[in-house]
Order: structure tokens, then sequence, then C-alpha cells
């Protein structure tokens, strides 16, 4: 068991698995410390700094934990690796603790689609799944509660990754890989050896589950310890051609869980909020919620399932991504796109020249003014491509505000 009590932990960052990790720590016995650098309110039990990160508050510490918007190359990580101190992420953390097996999932896109089912699918076996990470509720916040007979099914993304250290999940998925992050990665290299680290500590007793149809994926394989199980394969499983559910599958594989389950799990499934949601139709016009896209590939996936003429919402926070692959897709599609955020000059300059672009800083103003150029028989969809911080607190809030915005349409 990772030792706690009386360790002073200095958690940097109190988004939510920074409060989580705290409140681990108490529980242990172990004195709890956030460095943040904005404003906070006071947190029972908990020794805090707000408004910037000081050396001597970082220094005083047993161990650093970051929460995932912490760069490895921030200050405060280097004041802690100077004095020797160890410095780990949230999910880090959380595994150091964890009684139980892990089924990690990361990917560049599909990965909350494919944590959430395969959760289902451990459900629907009758055993007890704790499904968490970057889906929403951090591993730490529930780990003290696990049994060694639980399953954990955790999303992961590339800032959680790249923090690891010991992080050995029993069944690791890796859905995809394409351009994200490049406003964190300095490279697509550097992103895609993040990514890598979700293997780096398993052996012959665990599994891989990796993409056939990624050339980079099958040259992976030949160096993973574990055991391959690929997906996408030219034979199909069961006739299933949605990739996030054959990844699915053979993670269920991995874990002994017959086919068949898996099956009824997907012929039930209702999809994940924020997903191309449908919100509603108004007037002949379907309102659909896709702010779970936060990459190029999200766009494309999302566009090539739409049937009817879109009116698109898109745009966000710089991710300095290259939208140009779509073009000929969004031409064929797209009979009106509206930019918003950070990005609209970008969406502009980008497919302006193949479809009527219209640009808003407002989020109402742009769903009113696609409410206005859509006709019966075609769709509002929302797939803004990339992340929300410009506007939003994240994608879910966004998601939630356009529901909420659409909903209350006239």
């Amino acid at each position: 068991m990772f030792e706690l009590k009386n360790k002073k932990v200095t958690i940097i960052g109190a988004a939510r698995s920074g409060i989580a990790v705290a409140d681990a720590v108490l529980r242990l016995g172990g004195i709890a410390k956030i460095s943040e650098s904005k404003a906070l309110e006071k947190i029972d039990g908990v020794i805090i700094e707000a408004g910037g990160h000081t050396q001597g508050f970082i220094e005083d510490s047993d161990y650093v934990v970051l929460s995932p918007g912490v760069r490895l190359d921030a200050l405060p990580v280097k004041w802690a690796q100077e004095r020797g101190i160890e410095v780990m992420g949230e999910v880090e953390f959380a595994f150091r603790l964890c009684p139980c097996p892990v089924v990690a999932v990361t990917g560049s896109n599909g990965k909350t689609t494919t944590s959430t089912v395969i959760a289902e699918i451990i459900k629907r076996a009758g055993r007890k799944v704790c499904l968490c990470g970057n889906i929403g509720s951090p591993f730490s916040k529930h780990v003290l509660d696990l049994k060694p007979t639980d399953t954990v099914v955790l999303e992961i993304s590339s800032f959680q990754l790249e923090s690891t250290i010991h992080f050995k999940p029993h069944v690791a998925v890796w859905t995809n890989f394409s351009q994200n992050h490049l406003d964190r990665h300095k490279d697509l290299e550097e992103y895609f050896q993040a990514k890598c680290k979700i293997f780096a500590n398993q052996d012959k007793n665990d599994f891989a589950v990796l993409n056939f149809l990624d050339t980079e994926h099958r040259k992976l394989a030949k160096r993973l310890k574990a055991k391959i199980l690929f997906f996408n394969t030219p034979d199909k499983l069961a006739g299933v051609d949605n990739p996030n559910y054959l990844a699915a599958m053979q993670a269920a594989n991995a874990l002994g869980i017959k086919e068949d389950i898996c099956l009824k799990v997907f012929s039930e499934f209702k999809g994940v909020e924020h997903r191309l949601e449908f919100v509603r139709d108004l007037g002949g016009v379907d309102f659909i919620n896709d702010s779970k896209s936060t990459t190029e590939k999200a766009g494309q996936w999302a566009l090539e399932r739409s049937l009817k003429p879109l009116v698109m919402i898109c745009g966000g926070s710089d991710k300095k991504l290259d939208y140009s692959p779509l073009r000929s897709l969004v031409a064929k599609k797209v009979k009106y796109m509206i930019a918003i955020g950070e990005i609209r000059e970008i969406i502009r300059s980008t497919f302006g020249d193949v479809v009527t672009v219209d640009t808003f800083t407002s989020f109402e103003e742009a769903i009113n003014a696609a409410r206005r150029i859509a006709k019966p028989g075609e769709c509002v969809l929302l797939s803004p491509m990339t992340a929300s911080f410009d506007m939003f607190k994240d994608y879910e809030d966004r998601g939630r505000c356009f529901k909420e915005i659409v909903n209350n349409l006239k």
C-alpha cells in the first residue's frame, strides 16, 4: 500500500482531480496541500496557497501530485525535482492505491464511447465496475472505496499519461491516433510517445488492444510485452463495424467476457451525452449536439454520418490543428458554416472558398443564426472540432449550454 500517513502531499492545481487527491490524502492520514495559480476558496483540512506558486510551499513536500492541466516543464515541477521530491500525476497517485484490475482506454477520438461501452459490458457480465478518469470523475475520487473484485475502466488522456511512472493497466486500449493537443505537445511525435506510456509497464500477463488499420499500431505491437489483441481487422467480429464497439469487444475478450454479452450491450446502447446527441426537432429541423467533437477527426466522423444538409457550428480554442483535410467533405455535406471562438478566422480561411462561412463571438447568436438559416429537412450540427476553453469550462459545459439554448427556442 502507498503509505501516506503523516506525509505532506502537495497538489498542483485545484480542479476536480486535485480536490479528489486532497480528499484521499486526508482519508489516509496524510497532510494535503494545494497550490493553485488562481483564487481559491478555503477547503476544510487542506493547506492552501492561491494566486500563484511559491518555491518554499512546493519544496515542503514528501510528494507532489499534478492535475492534468499542469505541464511537466512547469516551474513548480522543476522546484520539486531539484529537491528530489517525487512528482506524479493524479492517475499515477490513484493507481498506487488501487486494489483491483484497471482497463485503461486512450485515443485521439472515441475513447469516451469505448470506455462507456466497456463499462456497460462488464456490468452486464455481473461484475462491479467503476468508470472514471478523463470521462469526468477523477480516479482518485473512487479509489479508496474499491475492492479487489471490482474493475476500473479508466479513460485516460495524453496529459494524464505523460505524468505516470508505475501505471500498469491489465488491459490497455488505444482506439486511434491523429493530430490533437498540438497546443500542449511540441509535435506529433511527442504526442504519440505520451500515448505509448499506457503500455510501458505491462507484461506478458496483460493485454494491449490496438487498431489494426493504424500502421504505427502494427509496428508498436512488435515491441510490446503484453498479449496483443487487434480490432478493425479484415475479419470483422460478429459483423460489428463500429470501431469503438470492436475495441470494446476485444477488451471484453481479454476479461473473459463472452461475445453474446457484448452484442446485447451494443444493441441497447444509446450513445454518450454530447456525442452526436439528438436534442430536438424544431419545425422540421434537427438539432444535434456533438460538443464532444474536439478534433478534426471527430468532426470528420460527424460529417460522414450526417444524412441531411447541414448548418454546421464549429470552432473554439486554438489547438494548432490542420482542418484542410476536411475541405472536400465539408463541400459535400455542409450547406452553411458558422464559426465561433478563437479559431473562427482559421475556420473561415480554411473553408470559406468551398462553403459560406459566417463568424460570431456570441454562442447564442450563432445558434439563432443557424436556426434562421436551416430549412425543414436540414440539420443544425454543433461539432466544434476543437476544445472549448476560450468560452466554456469544458466540452460538457458547451454541450449543456447548446441544449439549453436550443430547447428554449420558440
